[in-house]
């Protein structure tokens, strides 16, 4: 629709309520729903002086290509992609030891949003992935996100050596998961300024990415299945680095 963006789903409309108002053009709601997970953003939007329409269910059908669930918001264009100088600004300003999250390639986009949903849950500071050969916002990353996508940084940057050799540069340890590796995560220092690195779903880190880790672990696992799905292992990495960083 031109320049405009379609957001839906309850969680990702709600922070696109509290974070970026200021681009939604109209609330689309489904005709007669009026219960109480989505009375509040009804009631938001109009103190917020936002056009609220009630269509039927068939029309948001069509409109929205996922689980809607009733709702959905029109807006300008979002850029939610930040660049490389944002990081830079970003390590510059942080008040305590960096705590960011690298995918190497991550394509499917319902893993890039349940990356950005576990990350904001552990605190992380900024979400960076590669221009190319990875995922990146769209509508079904936001919504998957449930919200995180307006609120963690996402970068996109165009070399991810280059750019892990520059948080080198300024003091953050790089660790990579791989299954092969013979440390655990549960034998790694994750207190300090850290990034941590997740390969792609099928294939794990490049090789140049991996070698610009300064150190390799792997999850223990006991069963029989051999790897865990990227936003499954990454949400065992963070918690690790979340309880590390809280017990220091």
């Amino acid at each position: 629709m031109g320049n405009n963006d379609w957001v839906y789903g309850l969680h990702a409309v709600e922070s696109l309520l509290k974070h970026n108002a200021d681009s939604i053009q109209q609330l689309v709601v489904q005709q007669g729903r009026h219960d109480q997970r989505l009375e509040p953003l009804i009631q938001r939007a109009h103190k917020l002086h936002i056009a609220v329409r009630e269509v039927p269910k068939a029309e948001l059908d069509e409109r929205i290509d996922g689980v809607h669930q009733g709702v959905a918001a029109l807006c300008t264009q979002l850029k939610l992609e930040r660049s490389e100088g944002f990081l830079n600004e970003l390590l510059q300003r942080l008040d305590h030891p960096p705590f960011l999250l690298v995918l190497d390639g991550v394509t499917d986009p319902h893993n890039l949003g349940a990356c950005l949903r576990t990350a904001e849950a552990a605190g992380v500071d900024a979400v960076i992935v590669p221009k190319d050969k990875s995922a990146l916002m769209t509508p079904v990353v936001r919504k998957v996100a449930c919200g995180a996508a307006e609120s963690v940084p996402f970068i996109t940057v165009t070399n991810l050596a280059r750019t892990l050799k520059q948080l080198q540069d300024n003091r953050v340890w790089i660790y990579g998961a791989a299954g092969e590796a013979e440390q655990s995560i549960y034998q790694t220092d994750l207190r300090g300024p850290i990034a941590l690195v997740m390969g792609s779903e099928g294939s794990g880190m490049r090789r140049l990415t991996r070698e610009h880790c300064d150190a390799i672990f792997s999850i223990p696992m006991a069963g029989e299945v051999s790897s865990l799905n990227v936003s499954v292992s990454a949400g065992v990495c963070l918690f690790e680095a979340v309880r590390q960083r809280q017990s220091a």
